[in-house]
């Protein structure tokens, strides 16, 4: 089963994607699980469609960050590993990933690959596109994950304005037609893990012709090859028959269908004109199990959602901690999860999510736990909220409305601190938001797990620099701690090292935790082996389509 997906941001409320997790994420045994629910004849060539949102850049593997967008080139393209639901590493297009020191590693790949357009994946495919991404003259959202390796900041300067002194990393070394090599800045005994997220994707020559062109109509090397996509309607991918991975798809293709509310998606799924939903909205979990019967899933499996703090703003650039600290004591999870989010999710007790390796129950203390007599006065001791009003950032395209309108209301009720949402108009405009440093107070996070390792949970969103770090967080001392977790000598020293650095993130407030999440979604009776992967995603190359 292919478990892995991209880190990114999620549109969701109701869901949010996740790699397969080092300690499962609880695979919810029979009835709602997902799967089979009167199984039928076959047409093996059958389409089918997905509920999905408007992706917010052209589908570069190195410029997606977002749901809407990585559940199509997670379609298209394939990476090196991925991992079992165990969380165990998986080689795909990969025949080995090896190192003896944690710094230098070798790679050969299997000799068979092609990509989409008949042309074979070789190493210069893997060398040249990340060499690409990683370049600042290209300007690709996930850059940032090729800082591990040597020569980085050759291509990609810390001045954004500086020009780049080379054209490739250092680091890497293409060996023969198969194999290459790539020597990284300090040991990191992660690294393979990080190796089955889509930015290290292979590219083909012609992509370098005209990259935007190519953005819009990706040639990929995974189980399904790109047709079209007409902009917020669909995009569709077919079955790409020559595939040589594991996970060769079960039928013809996918439409993507473009939904501007989860509300109208599900009332297509009810009259049969969408075939797969990845979410509920928070207004139909109450009926969705009785409206679908055993189409309907609901599964268990590791997600954090947060508030994201703009730390660039006047209202938190220099505000003490204990500020945060009180508006998320002031939040009160359990009333909230178990009515307006309908026992979907479970509150949150600190910043990594369950199942991953490293994960710690109550690692935030007190922080989480509703207590509005504490948290007006840890407001009160750390100067007060500048302005005494709060706003939060969310999609409104996602489902979030009526826990936005729960968390405000908790916190006006505890503290007398006003807050209210910032609704943007889909999830694209609320990344853009983002990415421009616009976020008035708070925004909605949810975290999509790359490696089933707490890192990807803490250096990946509180590191200066980090990619997703939308808040623009930075501290030195938590740089520092970082880098030598990153340098321990084995993975379970590294592990520990992060564990520490969760321990002390109740000092700085980066976000504020809020839940874990569940798959709430379901299928249409046109499909059969609808599986949800531990990521939350439907895993779409065993999706059956009946004849």
């Amino acid at each position: 089963m292919r478990g892995a997906k991209s880190a990114k941001w999620v549109a969701g409320a109701a869901i949010i994607a996740l790699a397969a997790t080092a300690c499962g994420g609880g695979s919810d045994e029979g009835k709602g699980k997902g799967g089979d629910s009167a199984k039928g004849a076959v047409n093996a060539n059958g389409i089918f469609s997905v509920e999905v949102g408007e992706p917010q850049n052209p589908l570069q593997p190195a410029n997606t960050m977002e749901s809407n967008g990585s559940i199509v080139t997670d379609a298209i393209f394939s990476q090196l590993v991925d991992y079992d639901p165990a969380g165990k590493l998986e080689m795909i297009n990969a025949e080995s990933v090896d190192t003896k020191d944690s710094k230098l590693w070798t790679v050969k790949l299997k000799k068979d690959w092609k990509f989409h357009d008949g042309t074979p994946v070789t190493a210069e495919s893997y060398v040249k596109a990340w060499n690409w991404a990683a370049n600042i003259k290209n300007a690709q959202t996930n850059a940032s994950w090729f800082a591990d390796i040597k020569g980085f900041t050759d291509v990609h300067p810390e001045d954004e304005k500086a020009k780049p002194k080379a054209d490739a990393m250092s680091g890497l070394k293409v060996v023969d037609d198969y194999t290459f090599t790539i020597e990284l800045n300090n040991p990191l005994p992660y690294f393979a893990y990080k190796l089955g997220y889509t930015v290290f994707s292979p590219l083909p020559e012609s992509f370098y012709a005209d990259p935007k062109a190519a953005g819009e109509k990706p040639v990929g090397n995974g189980a399904y090859k790109f047709v079209s996509w007409d902009h917020k309607k669909q995009i569709k991918v077919v079955r790409y028959d020559d595939y040589k991975g594991p996970d060769k798809a079960k039928n013809g293709g996918v439409i993507f269908k473009n939904y501007t509310t989860l509300e109208t998606a599900y009332e297509d799924l009810k009259s049969g004109n969408v075939d797969v939903l990845r979410q509920i909205a928070p207004k139909d979990l109450p009926v969705y199990r009785s409206d679908l019967g055993d189409r309907a899933v609901d599964k268990a499996y590791s997600a954090i959602q947060t508030l994201g703090v703009a730390m660039y703003t006047k209202q938190w650039k220099n505000t003490d901690p204990k500020v945060l600290q009180g508006l998320s004591m002031a939040i009160d999870r359990d009333t909230i999860t178990k009515t307006v989010l309908q026992g979907t999710r479970e509150p949150a007790t600190g910043w990594v999510a369950k199942g991953v390796l490293g994960y710690q129950p109550n690692v935030a203390g007190d922080v989480t736990t509703y207590n509005p007599t504490k948290a007006k006065a840890l407001i009160k001791e750390g100067g007060g909220v500048p302005g005494n009003k709060i706003y939060i950032q969310f999609n409104a395209d996602g489902g979030h409305k009526e826990w936005v309108e729960a968390v405000c209301n908790s916190i006006t009720q505890a503290t007398g601190v006003a807050c209210a949402g910032d609704s943007k108009v889909d999830f694209q405009a609320d990344l853009d938001a983002r990415d421009a440093k616009q976020v008035k107070s708070f925004y909605r996070g949810g975290w999509v797990l790359d490696y089933p390792v707490n890192a990807n949970f803490i250096s990946d969103l509180f590191r200066t620099g980090a990619a997703g770090n939308n808040g623009f967080f930075s501290n030195k001392d938590l740089d520092k701690k970082i880098k030598a977790a990153d340098s321990a000598a084995t993975l379970d020293e590294s592990v520990k090292g992060y564990q520490e650095i969760e321990k002390e993130l109740v000092n700085y407030m980066p976000t504020i935790p809020l839940w874990y999440y569940k798959v709430n979604a379901g299928y249409s009776e046109k499909v059969q082996n609808v599986q949800y992967a531990q990521d939350g995603d439907p895993i779409l190359t065993e999706v059956q389509v009946k004849k």
